[in-house]
């Protein structure tokens, strides 16, 4: 049918068939990442040592908080609804703790991606860290770039069969540790640890366990750089936070162009060519964990790991040029040493002074709220069904919830008392009154004591409908107090 033209139509907007049978997608191009040594390749070794040392050693830190409450040093008991950092503790009504310190975390990647380009990107992002540490055990087993590449091209043989099993088998592993690490920061770690290999661990924990494994060895073994091209939203606006003065990983064109192959500019070595030093041996290419080319400017796929400039900078120094021609720069810097210009770093400039300023806003905030955060909280529930009781004496009953959270580590006593309001019958169901008719309630060392409260009144003594007046709970012994205000309901015909 599209071969048929129809006499109105232009032919040059007819569908072929053969236009039809065009892939929607490109194929995936596998990417052999050469190993590469220098300055950034050694940085990124120790960001990967030291973040997986912190992943896998922080659950062991025990952390004294006294006996009744877990010393694993970062917990986030899911049990007793508590997140616990070393020596702050948070509780399902600090949930604005964790907002602030999301919040905190993307300006301060905001911060450092103005600065240093995608920096957490190259050496912090957990992709980037398990994906290198997987690269590793498969250069470590199948070899560099070369070998990888005719052994994926290679039939089937014992060799191979071998080396990619033992590849997947210690990527599996890696992917279990990690699995197996993270429940840790949920339970007990030494507690966990016995019971999963027992068999006595709770279904929770076998099935995180299993999606991470699987997850993980997906992520770092499979998909690779296409996550971060793909599936990471990060590189869709990292733009944004980007200007003419932030550090990113540059190519020198007006040095490195024309670029050619060293033997085609007519020079032995240590002679400066006539035309550009690049040579173009593709060793920035090879060494790209996403394949890219640097020479062809920033792009959305660059992680700004710098490898690139590694390998450049030993060709470089192999051909006798001046090393530097892949740079950790900013455009504005490659823009004025081209014009024979001098270059310069500024850091402290308009974008960077507002990321600053609402960083340190949020952070103050957060230092101000945990130095002065209560160590007593007071709610109350008031019964809705029904709002009140008549009693035979022609008083008016409420019935109230009253919980106490009592956050410190030792069992406090309260004492409960009723202001703005004269009742004529005050009770706490399981507890006795003390001599001044009000009620001393004991509550255990973290934990939310709750008390069901009864409260009469006179309808001569309220105010309508709804009487004003607060609950007030006093620690004993360090006088400590939480009001509460509520009211008291009754009839209309009150007062």
């Amino acid at each position: 049918m599209s071969n048929l033209q129809h006499p109105d139509v232009d032919p040059a907007y007819v569908i072929e068939d053969d236009d039809r049978d065009q892939p929607l997608y490109k194929t995936r191009d596998k990417v052999y990442p050469k190993r590469v040594s220098g300055r950034f390749r050694n940085l990124k070794w120790f960001a990967l040592v030291t973040l997986l040392a912190i992943y896998w050693l922080i659950p062991w830190i025990r952390w004294d908080r006294g006996p009744s409450a877990p010393d694993q040093a970062v917990l986030i008991d899911m049990d007793l609804g508590r997140a616990y950092f070393f020596f702050i503790e948070i509780w399902p009504q600090e949930v604005y703790y964790i907002t602030g310190i999301l919040i905190m975390a993307a300006i301060g990647l905001f911060l450092a991606t103005s600065l240093f380009g995608r920096i957490w990107c190259g050496y912090g992002c957990p992709q980037t860290v398990w994906t290198d540490l997987f690269m590793l055990v498969e250069r470590y087993i199948q070899g560099d770039r070369n070998a990888r590449m005719r052994l994926d091209q290679s039939k089937w043989t014992f060799e191979k069969l071998w080396k990619i099993g033992a590849t997947h088998l210690a990527w599996i592993a890696i992917a279990m540790a990690t699995g197996g690490a993270f429940v840790l920061y949920f339970n007990d770690a030494p507690t966990v640890i016995t019971d999963v290999f027992t068999g006595q661990a709770s279904l929770g924990v076998y099935v995180t366990i299993a999606f991470l494994t699987g997850s993980t060895y997906l992520l770092a073994g499979w998909a690779r750089e296409q996550v971060c091209t793909y599936m990471c939203p990060w590189p869709r606006f990292q733009s944004a936070m980007l200007d003419d003065e932030s550090m990113i990983v540059t190519y020198e064109g007006w040095r490195g162009e024309t670029r050619g192959p060293l033997k085609r500019k007519n020079l032995t070595r240590g002679e400066v060519p006539e035309t550009g030093h690049c040579v173009d041996c593709h060793a920035c290419v090879n060494v790209c964990p996403t394949g890219i080319d640097i020479r062809d400017g920033l792009q959305m796929e660059c992680i700004g790991c710098g490898l690139c400039i590694d390998a450049c900078n030993d060709i470089m120094d192999k051909v006798g040029f001046p090393r530097d021609l892949v740079r950790f720069d900013s455009v504005q810097n490659t823009q004025l040493r081209a014009q024979g210009k001098a270059t310069r770093v500024r850091i402290i400039r308009p974008r960077t002074i507002f990321y600053t300023i609402i960083l340190a806003l949020v952070a103050s905030v957060m230092a101000f709220g945990l130095l002065n955060r209560s160590v007593l909280e007071l709610n109350v529930l008031r019964d809705r069904n029904p709002l009140y009781v008549p009693l035979s004496d022609g008083d008016v009953r409420n019935g109230y919830t009253v919980k106490v959270l009592n956050k410190e580590q030792a069992t406090k006593t309260y004492r409960l008392t009723v202001t703005g309001l004269d009742v004529s019958d005050f009770q706490v169901i399981g507890q006795t009154p003390n001599q001044q008719g009000t009620f001393d309630l004991e509550v255990a060392p973290d934990r939310v004591g709750s008390f069901r409260v009864f409260l009469a009144a006179s309808p001569s003594a309220l105010d309508g409908e709804a009487t004003p007046f607060e609950f007030t709970v006093t620690d004993q012994e360090t006088g400590n107090s939480e009001t509460y205000d509520t009211v008291f309901a009754g009839p209309k015909t009150g007062h």
